[in-house]
């Protein structure tokens, strides 16, 4: 990783887990995977306070652990995945678009808790949609428990690894840790069980072991077994919310260049094969022509001949975002979508604060000319010979540019070799991410400096928010209330404002980032695939 990405990861895990998960993160981001002896040492934290942080990383997902053949097991950081943490809000914002308030609080639950078994997410998502309803109203069990189904059905949550149930032979000794494994065909098949409030039924009652009331003659609480699902932990599938996100932006991208009817047909495909296709595919599934006119939404009321033509024209565009095959032996036309790879063209804005506007007249000009020597770059950018060759050597310098050496002969003499620029579009992308992580972490250390200035201004209106809170449910009078409001004067209500604006921005600042992030991550994925 490099030391933006570290300094992001450092920054999350002390945020959101505290300062000495932080510091066992960052440790192993720097040095790589390490047995627990060598964490306590470079770290100089407590044994005990090394395992429980271990087990809260471990728990959600963001270290791994291998035990080696030397007998001992090492502990390695899962950098990509800490980072994904900067993405929880937008992952817990789908869910809600897709599935409503229940499928946001299931989503959500799982990314708070890292795994949960699928009863004991639905149970406590229940009790905080009844806390939320009228008195005498309350949650159905069976409600949230359909949306959990849809979730696993649309592969949005899945089952985490199992220790695999082998018997242990008598006279050895248990395995220091324990071997993962993850069932394919069962990873998003959901346990049958019964959450109602009450008995299932042919459920056997347990007495509790050691209570001692048949002795006693005392009335003892009778419990159920442990449910059906027990063992069984679930967690949020991140790489299928990243296909989702893919496919929404392959459906915009259409919609800009074409028409709504060509992305509503492009939305139709992916939708179609949104289950069947892996998340780091670069095709989708084939699907045939009356496949697609058949799934099409009812309200495009377009004959089978308008769509083969729509299909022909996603075809022929110099994009070529989808492309028809004919089987052998099959008369029906065939396609499929594939991943865009288009090069992100960068923001302008960014290459001129960073190099100059003239810099970034030239980083455009060898976008649009591909391949230039530098006469033709000072020509096409009407810019000095002087400074169009200090300008692109300070591009090649950072790597944004690549130099093409084309001989003229074999012996690759400097005057008779042409010497090409061209746009070094992976560097880019990689300067631009690493930009962006910088700027994430920007951002959050200004939010944390903001709340650290004005933290007993906080604390303050935090208690008189319980203050009011209390009086109300006890049916204080107005003026009561009143008085505890002015507790709070006007300049210091113009500054909670002023902070609460501000923290909004950086806020909305960071999704933003984020959403870039994503962008330049899957064009850097797909360029590494690209055969």
């Amino acid at each position: 990783m490099t030391q933006a990405e570290i300094q992001l990861s450092s920054l999350l895990l002390r945020e959101h887990f505290g300062e000495i998960v932080e510091k066992i993160g960052s440790f192993l981001l720097r040095t790589g995977a390490q047995p627990l002896r060598g964490i306590a040492g470079g770290t100089g934290l407590l044994l005990d306070q090394v395992k429980k942080a271990l087990c809260v990383l471990i728990q959600h997902n963001l270290v791994s652990f291998q035990l080696q053949k030397r007998g001992f097991v090492e502990y390695e950081a899962q950098g990509s995945r800490i980072l994904r943490i900067l993405r929880y809000p937008r992952y817990i914002y789908t869910a809600k678009s897709l599935y409503g308030d229940t499928g946001e609080l299931l989503v959500e639950e799982l990314l708070l808790n890292g795994q949960m078994t699928m009863s004991g997410v639905v149970r406590k998502v229940a009790d905080r949609l009844t806390d939320t309803m009228e008195d005498g109203k309350s949650m159905d069990y069976a409600e949230v428990l359909g949306t959990f189904v849809l979730l696993a059905d649309t592969h949005f949550v899945q089952r985490c690894p199992l220790v695999p149930d082998t018997p242990q032979s008598p006279g050895t000794a248990p395995a220091p840790a324990p071997t993962l494994v993850l069932n394919e065909k069962e990873m998003f098949l959901v346990p049958k069980l019964s959450l109602a409030g009450e008995e299932p039924s042919g459920a056997p009652w347990v007495l509790p072991v050691g209570s001692g009331c048949c002795q006693q003659g005392l009335r003892s609480p009778w419990v159920l077994p442990p449910p059906a699902d027990d063992g069984i932990y679930w967690q949020v599938n991140i790489q299928r919310f990243h296909q989702h996100f893919c496919a929404q932006g392959i459906v915009g991208a259409v919609a800009s260049r074409m028409d709504q009817t060509s992305s509503e047909i492009v939305r139709t495909m992916l939708r179609m094969s949104e289950v069947t296709t892996s998340s780091g595919a670069a095709n989708t599934q084939p699907l045939s022509s009356n496949e697609i006119f058949r799934s099409l939404p009812a309200g495009y009321n377009i004959t089978k001949q308008v769509l083969d033509q729509y299909l022909t024209l996603l075809a022929d565009d110099p994009v070529r975002i989808l492309t028809i095959f004919h089987p052998p032996q099959k008369p029906k036309s065939f396609g499929h979508l594939k991943t865009p790879n288009s090069a992100p063209k960068g923001d302008s804005n960014f290459w001129s604060s960073e190099f100059g506007s003239r810099c970034a007249r030239i980083f455009r000009l060898l976008l649009r000319k591909k391949h230039l020597e530098q006469k033709q770059v000072e020509d096409f950018a009407m810019i000095p010979a002087k400074e169009a060759k200090e300008m692109l050597y300070k591009l090649l310098s950072e790597n944004l540019v690549s130099l093409q050496e084309i001989p003229k002969t074999p012996d690759h003499a400097p005057s008779r070799t042409f010497y090409l620029y061209t746009v070094n579009v992976a560097g880019s992308a990689r300067a631009l991410l690493g930009r962006c992580y910088k700027s994430v972490a920007n951002l959050i250390e200004r939010r944390q400096h903001e709340t650290r200035e004005n933290k007993r201004l906080l604390e303050k209106s935090q208690r008189v928010e319980a203050i009011l809170a209390s009086m109300q449910a006890t049916g204080a009078e107005p003026s009561q209330l009143q008085e505890i409001e002015e507790m709070i004067t006007a300049p210091e209500r113009q500054q909670l404002e002023t902070l609460k604006r501000n923290v909004n921005k950086m806020d909305a600042s960071e999704n933003q980032v984020d959403e870039t992030i994503f962008v330049l991550e899957s064009f850097i994925e797909s360029t590494l695939r690209r055969p």
